[in-house]
């Protein structure tokens, strides 16, 4: 089989390898698609700590089971699945407590097991125990499968946030989760979604999505239409859903009195510090808070917010290709070009 092998910091071989066994307790998977994630670009191209040999990259997973094992009852050869990629112990301290995506012993697929850049790929037992493998709806494609993974991240902030009626929500940063979070907004109750970027292809490609008000932050003064758009109050919830410690920091003008503020998009680990004014959190009482991952309920949950066509899939997927043209589709994720692209391995 084909497989997409990351070696070391822009080593990304695609690869002869032998089709894998499962053992008793391990479902193979031949993989039906498997989306691009800005985070394989960063892995692709500058590694990450927690991979310690080659492995196949690869989260955003659905596919057709193909082998169960005798030990992993409650699958069926031929059925379809999606594969939430981060596999909670289910034992210490934080899952006990039900917050998984704060496991003391998190493992990830595409990090510590092989991922779905690949033909066919093993699905670990400790996934199959923690509820990470969930059927896929009959009238969604694969390709719309793999978007539950990044969905499920987009309603746990906002669970973390309480979104709910008569909130207005500011997003900044229209790539595919900004995009989503625009969706799952609304989906919650929310009043008002104003969503804003800097680049004006992205907020070409948000207009199908679920945002009132798209603002191009790099033309217009972004508080002074955010307080235009709310009244002079501010936003109730503000998500920051890009990868920039500025706007972090001018997330704070941007919120109402109490308001709750989201970083859900991570910083680069070489500049990861801010400078905020802490007397606006003080004066206004804001709350900020980050977000990271799902929990495997929320994967369930997103697939049934994608069956139902509640989110703007279509939308999303700007790119379907066939898994030897993998670094072509992630050079134009990171171009910004295209919103998600979507590996097939079957696609010719």
């Amino acid at each position: 089989m084909k497989a997409a092998v990351l070696y070391a910091p822009n080593d990304l071989r695609l690869e002869d390898r032998p089709v894998p066994a499962p053992a008793d307790d391990e479902l193979l998977l031949r993989v039906g698609a498997c989306a691009i994630c800005g985070s394989d670009i960063r892995t692709r191209r500058h590694g990450a700590g927690n991979i310690t040999g080659p492995v196949t990259m690869g989260h955003e997973i659905a596919g057709t089971v193909v082998a169960v094992g005798k030990a992993a009852p409650g699958f069926r050869e031929g059925q379809r699945v999606a594969v939430a990629p981060a596999v909670p112990c289910g034992a210490c301290r934080y899952c006990a407590r039900g917050v998984q995506t704060m496991c003391d012993n998190l493992r990830s697929i595409g990090y510590q097991f092989d991922g779905g850049f690949a033909e066919y790929m093993i699905v670990p037992p400790s996934a199959i125990r923690a509820g990470c493998v969930n059927p896929v709806p009959d009238n969604l494609t694969f390709a719309e499968a793999t978007l539950a993974e990044p969905l499920a991240c987009a309603i746990n902030g906002q669970e973390l946030l309480n979104v709910g009626l008569d909130d207005v929500v500011a997003i900044v940063g229209a790539g595919p989760l900004g995009c989503m979070h625009a969706d799952v907004a609304k989906i919650r109750g929310a009043r008002k979604v104003i969503l804003a970027d800097v680049n004006p292809r992205r907020l070409d490609l948000a207009k199908p999505f679920a945002a009132d008000v798209l603002i191009d932050a790099a033309s217009e003064n972004l508080e002074a239409r955010v307080l235009e758009e709310t009244g002079g109050a501010g936003a109730q919830v503000v998500i920051v859903a890009a990868p920039s410690g500025k706007a972090q920091e001018q997330a704070l003008a941007l919120a109402a009195r109490q308001g709750r503020i989201s970083f859900f998009g991570g910083l680069p680990k070489s500049n990861p510090l801010i400078s905020l004014n802490a007397n606006l959190v003080h004066y206004r009482e804001l709350f900020i808070m980050g977000a990271y991952g799902s929990k495997p309920r929320h994967n369930r949950l997103a697939l049934e917010l994608l069956a139902k066509g509640s989110i703007h899939a279509a939308s999303l997927i700007g790119m379907v290709v066939p898994l030897e043209r993998i670094l072509e589709a992630m050079d134009a994720v990171a171009q910004g070009g295209i919103l998600k692209a979507v590996v097939q391995p079957d696609c010719r």
